[in-house]
């Protein structure tokens, strides 16, 4: 009976469907001031998602409106 060794690699196909399936939140807060003064402010937040996931969570917490019944 031979012994397979099994080689840990994920190909680019497998960690595409992973963070499609699971999601992944960026979120970023920039802010530059000179002597108090603020100068820009940059607030980003970028989801990247499969949409089956995006509207599981954002149903959750509350992000979708309420169906007209």
């Amino acid at each position: 009976m031979a012994v397979e060794k099994a080689i840990a690699s994920s190909s680019l196909v497998e960690v595409i469907d992973r963070i499609l399936d699971k999601g992944i939140v960026i979120d970023a807060w920039v802010r530059i001031s000179l002597v108090g003064i603020e100068l820009l402010a940059i607030e980003a937040r970028v989801v990247i998602a499969g949409v089956e996931t995006f509207l599981k969570y954002a149903e959750a917490v509350g992000l979708l409106p309420e169906e007209a019944a």
